[in-house]
């Protein structure tokens, strides 16, 4: 099974000036495909960074999104930073030609043509947006930095590349909100779900509010596994009689 994870390329995005909404849009892409996001690194727009970026992530079982700088303005460096990363020439993509002058006519010269210029071996990912593609080398896909272009661009990469790899038995995640417990006072419980179901991973997110403490503990893995630890936690929680909640 590859593992999915979300490169976001953009000063605009470190300097606070654009908040992030890929990796939210990501997340509501993947999850109810029964998809659970592996890794997500913003970086800023840097040739060298950025391939070293996608060198390190774009390993054989990994599936990487990648946001941003695919544009035609000279701070947009991702198509020639992926020809790099992969070690192809770039050249004008003929789909990519074709889809640009159809939207553009007689403007798509001498710079939005720019945009058709991909690595060699490169895929065309439809946008259905403004009709300038995106791109895949591989699992890698690479898309613009707008979410509202973006967010179908990656759905339909998942229809058409991935849709076959969805999970027969999906992950899911089963949350209790405890009240008035300190964090370390359940850590001998959460030792005894790892340790009586393996299979499972918790997380455990202390929560202050009005002077009361709150721990929110989940527990995530496949379903089956997750509901024998889930009542395992709440049979626990009942028989200490700590005051709980279930999400």
């Amino acid at each position: 099974m590859k593992i999915f994870k979300l490169l976001i390329i953009g000063d605009e995005i470190l300097s606070g000036k654009r908040k992030d909404c890929h990796l939210e849009n990501a997340i509501s892409l993947l999850s109810p495909r029964g998809f659970q996001l592996s890794q997500s690194l913003v970086i800023g727009d840097e040739p060298a960074l950025i391939i070293s970026s996608l060198r390190m992530m774009g390993d054989e079982n990994s599936v990487v999104f990648c946001f941003g700088g695919i544009g035609a303005t000279p701070d947009d460096y991702t198509r020639q930073c992926a020809a790099d990363a992969f070690l192809q020439p770039i050249t004008r993509h003929p789909e990519a030609t074709r889809l640009i002058e159809a939207q553009f006519s007689e403007a798509a010269y001498p710079k939005r043509i720019l945009m058709a210029d991909l690595p060699e071996h490169a895929a065309i990912v439809p946008n259905p947006i403004n009709q300038v593609p995106g791109f895949s080398v591989g699992d890698c896909h690479f898309f613009p930095g707008f979410p509202q272009m973006a967010k179908p661009m990656m759905e339909w990469v998942l229809e058409n590349y991935y849709d076959l790899m969805r999970p027969v038995e999906p992950s899911i995640e089963r949350s209790v909100l405890i009240y008035n417990q300190p964090e370390s006072e359940l850590i001998d419980l959460m030792n005894s779900i790892l340790s009586t179901f393996p299979d499972v991973k918790i997380a455990s997110l202390p929560k202050v509010e009005e002077r009361h403490s709150k721990i929110d503990l989940a527990v995530k893995g496949k379903e089956k596994a997750v509901e024998r630890a889930f009542t395992f936690l709440l049979d626990y929680l009942d028989r200490e009689a700590i005051d709980y909640d279930v999400l």
